[in-house]
């Protein structure tokens, strides 16, 4: 009898010990955040995929603007660091036709430039970096010397400070080539190859979209189209049930017709310009059969954004702020404005791009969300703008019909097995990071390119890679840009949309 008393209360105390256990557990959780499945303090990533700028066209003389009476003023603080930008040689006696000059805020629309995968390659002529001019200045352009020019911060005066305030790189780069298509995917799957459609002059060759070809699961797709094969960060986020949307304007349908969308909505640009605001070859997901929603359907519910149902992942910009404003903001997500304001010189301009940018960052970093979140603005291609900087070459490829980086058909030297038309790093695009985490008016030196979000991402939700020879197992890692060690933080700076100057309250 002592003996089975003593083993039930032994049993007793065990199970009240138990009980105890998962009243502190509860109440530890009640009052601290969970414990952390980021790698990073980072929880909710935000990407503002523009469109077609280089780095010079938009920072070449970072940090000194010209401060013309009547545009908004920038001026540095005294420790802002230098950035490899425009030199006064540069500026006075450039290798190229014709020296830069600054376009204003009156210049804001433009002609658009020539971006194509072998012309972007020809405008860096073997590493001399003198034949803008005459390769990639644009068919529509009446003056060809254009293709040279840049802002400085009294028109993209948001940009600049953003940088004064947060961290930017001046060594980041599209990972090949090329324009928007090769961008946007390389952004998500770090990978152009795979093509499942047959080649097409100037669009896929050899298995490898090169150009602008128009994703096959996409019922607004016109013209040559592409499916890809292979996995994107999308495939590897959902392995993981984790929240994550591309958003982009005009992805709600206009109407539908027998089941099929139709995507017709436009906005007026400064110009005047009525701008279709869905451009299907800028949604990489699209390419994929695994992430598409071809009929542009709709989320199940508010509370299903983020979250496979029918939308697969695809929605309309305003679903990003239907579920942000519900307290839902996804893991990650991927904005892509309205044409209009987009960045892309002919339909799209730097001032209509600062009312999204700033608008968009306005209200996230209102979001209770925002402690615990960071920003990332980056471009798809350099729409060929004057850059004077030659990236490393580190995917070489020997298409003979469209490489001609490093002379006739050669980008480098390929290497055996590796996949041609990817020739890379291409040309040199701004990168901002925007977080309480972010370095303050830092400037990151070291190599990245589109595939280093990608990989930010595969490495904070510990995702694993993509595979297949994708830029991501090369990319470098955005982490200079943050400073992790500094805790939580609630640091803001909320711009005017119309200026890009800061609003003092």
């Amino acid at each position: 009898m002592k003996v089975k008393h003593w083993k039930t209360m032994l049993a007793m105390l065990v199970l009240g010990a138990v009980v105890l256990s998962g009243v502190a557990t509860s109440a530890t959780s009640a009052d601290s955040p969970q414990r952390s499945d980021t790698t990073t303090p980072i929880k909710h990533l935000v990407v503002l995929f523009q469109e077609n700028v280089s780095f010079d066209h938009y920072f070449g003389t970072y940090p000194n603007a010209a401060n013309v009476a009547g545009e908004p003023a920038f001026y540095a603080s005294g420790d802002t660091p230098s950035v490899n930008g425009l030199s006064p040689a540069l500026l006075t006696n450039n290798p190229n036709a014709a020296n830069p000059q600054r376009l204003d805020r009156s210049q804001a629309i433009t002609c658009d430039q020539d971006h194509s995968y072998k012309d972007e390659q020809l405008a860096y002529d073997h590493g001399a970096v003198d034949k803008f001019v005459e390769t990639v200045s644009g068919g529509s352009c009446a003056d060809k010397s254009i293709v040279m020019d840049y802002y400085d911060g009294n028109t993209v005066t948001a940009l600049w400070n953003y940088a004064q305030n947060f961290a930017m790189s001046d060594n980041s780069y599209g990972t090949t080539y090329g324009p928007s298509s090769p961008g946007a995917i390389n952004l998500v799957s770090g990978q152009t190859h795979g093509a499942t459609t047959p080649d097409a002059p100037g669009l896929v060759s050899n298995g490898t979209v090169i150009g602008d070809a128009r994703p096959f699961y996409d019922d607004c797709s016109k013209g040559t189209t592409a499916a890809l094969s292979g996995k994107n960060v999308g495939d590897l986020l959902n392995a993981k049930n984790l929240t994550w949307g591309w958003f982009q304007g005009g992805f709600r349908p206009s109407a539908t017709t027998n089941g099929t969308a139709v995507c017709g909505t436009a906005h007026t640009n400064i110009g005047g310009a009525s701008v279709t605001d869905y451009i299907p070859h800028h949604e990489p997901f699209q390419y994929y059969q695994s992430t598409s929603n071809p009929h542009h359907l709709p989320p199940s519910s508010p509370a299903a954004i983020g979250k496979t149902d029918q939308a697969n992942h695809q929605y309309d910009l305003s679903d990003f702020w239907t579920a942000a404003n519900a307290g839902n903001l996804p893991a990650v997500s991927f904005l892509k404005a309205a044409a209009y304001q987009d960045g892309h010189a002919g339909y799209s301009d730097p001032l209509d791009e600062q009312q999204f940018l700033v608008d968009t960052i306005n209200r996230l970093q209102k979001l209770p969300t925002w402690r615990d979140t960071a920003i990332v603005i980056s471009y798809d291609d350099s729409d060929g703008w004057y850059d004077h900087v030659l990236g490393p070459v580190v995917s070489p490829s020997n298409d003979a019909t469209y490489d001609a980086l490093t002379g006739p058909g050669q980008c480098g030297t390929s290497r055996a097995g590796s996949y041609s038309g990817r020739c890379g790093y291409g040309p040199r695009l701004p990168l901002l990071v925007i977080s309480p985490y972010a370095n303050r008016n830092f400037v990151d030196h070291s190599v990245t390119d589109q595939s280093s979000i990608l990989r930010f991402i595969e490495d904070n939700w510990n995702l694993g890679r993509i595979g297949d020879q994708s830029f991501d197992a090369l990319a470098g890692s955005l982490n200079n840009m943050f400073h992790f060690s500094w805790g939580h933080s609630d640091r803001k700076l909320i711009l005017d949309p119309t200026t890009g100057e800061p609003v003092h309250n």
